[in-house]
């Protein structure tokens, strides 16, 4: 393979393309989050599949051309369908026991921790919820109490939502430190996740001020070679919080895709020699799990419309690759991540198309990347 001087990996953040063979284990039979939302009419992807992304095992409802990039069906390894993961996954780890969830909330000997850490009074809610719901629910308590309300989803994470005027922001990312410096070990969750809102009773709203703090990776990534050979590993979104820093030279906090596609295409003029790595999370945050069909239909619409000029910015000695990192349906019975199948477009500048068929591992995006900066 040709060496490249640039790479430039965007994750699609939960753009399954269809259940994989053990969704069954999982509770996602039958999920499909790209073809939910290619029934929408405000779905148009014209550049995606030019690209290839009808050839791509598995998608019989787009069209079939010629690929202009080197195509991918990827199956996940690890025994998950979250963030932490599948991000870990694409980057070499593999992560062969399930991280902790609590179906029933957190046990009382973590929240009275949690309650002793951050000197409060109690928190709220304790259960699984829609990071919308639980708001609604508790959100007037919340600012009558000062309480915190801590909730969980069928993944590995502890969520902490506060209305900004009771709890300053930065006040609720200590609050998330405290809870990831304990929750290690048995009940090392994948994510502590800052979730903070504003408004007032039947109008509260989630602000673009979320914060993920991770569990640090438990073993070297090929972040870490890329860094440790003097190359720069550039992390856009949420990127940097998901491995906890570890292997990023540069990390730039974006608020949406919409900014994430702007910062993407601003890097692609800067001069650099290694990887930039980018995540656009309102697929996940705002449609998927919002079970919002056509706003997720719509958001991969927008970003199927910046691809012309990501790929004018290229150069012969940069490679595209476009994934995902799992799936998030938002059309089956649940709101939470659904354990699918991810694609990978692989493209660059005067290569001819091809069709790599299914592989197992999403790690195999971090292995491209390898031989092409190594």
């Amino acid at each position: 393979m040709k060496k490249a001087k640039r790479v430039f990996v965007i994750v699609l953040d939960s753009l399954g393309i269809g259940a994989a063979p053990d969704a069954a284990d999982f509770g996602d039979e039958g999920v499909n989050t790209l073809k939910r939302i290619s029934t929408s009419d405000k779905f148009s992807i014209p550049n995606l599949i030019s690209l290839g992304l009808g050839a791509v095992d598995g998608i019989d409802y787009l069209p079939k051309i010629a690929p202009t990039a080197t195509v991918a069906r990827l199956r996940e390894k690890s025994r998950g369908k979250d963030t932490t993961v599948g991000h870990w996954e694409l980057m070499g780890i593999v992560s062969e026991h399930p991280m902790p969830t609590y179906p029933d909330g957190f046990p009382k000997e973590i929240i009275d921790e949690f309650v002793n850490k951050c000197s409060l009074k109690g928190v709220l809610a304790n259960k699984p919820y829609s990071g919308t719901v639980v708001i609604d629910e508790f959100g007037e308590e919340h600012m009558r109490t000062g309480k915190p309300i801590v909730y969980t989803s069928a993944d590995s994470v502890f969520q902490i939502a506060a209305h900004e005027d009771i709890i300053p922001i930065d006040k609720l990312y200590e609050m998330c430190r405290a809870a990831r410096e304990m929750l290690v070990g048995e009940h090392g969750v994948g994510r502590v996740i800052a979730r903070p809102f504003v408004g007032t009773p039947g109008a509260f709203k989630r602000t673009d001020r979320r914060r993920d703090f991770s569990l640090l990776p438990p073993e070297r990534t090929v972040l870490d070679d890329l860094k440790d050979n003097g190359l720069d590993v550039i992390a856009v979104g949420k990127i940097s919080d998901i491995f906890g820093g570890v292997g990023i030279t540069e990390s730039i906090p974006t608020h949406g895709n919409t900014e994430g596609i702007a910062t993407s295409l601003s890097l692609m003029e800067r001069d650099f020699n290694g990887l930039c790595f980018i995540n656009l999370v309102d697929f996940d945050m705002l449609y998927g799990h919002r079970q919002d069909i056509d706003g997720y239909a719509a958001a991969l619409s927008e970003f199927d419309r910046a691809i012309p000029g990501i790929l004018e910015r290229l150069s012969e000695d940069d490679c595209l690759i476009i994934t995902a990192d799992h799936g998030c349906d938002p059309g089956d019975a649940s709101t939470d991540h659904t354990r699918e199948y991810i694609s990978m477009l692989m493209y660059r500048k005067g290569d001819t198309g091809n069709n790599l068929g299914t592989i197992l591992g999403f790690d195999t995006v971090g292995k491209t990347v390898r031989e092409l900066l190594l």
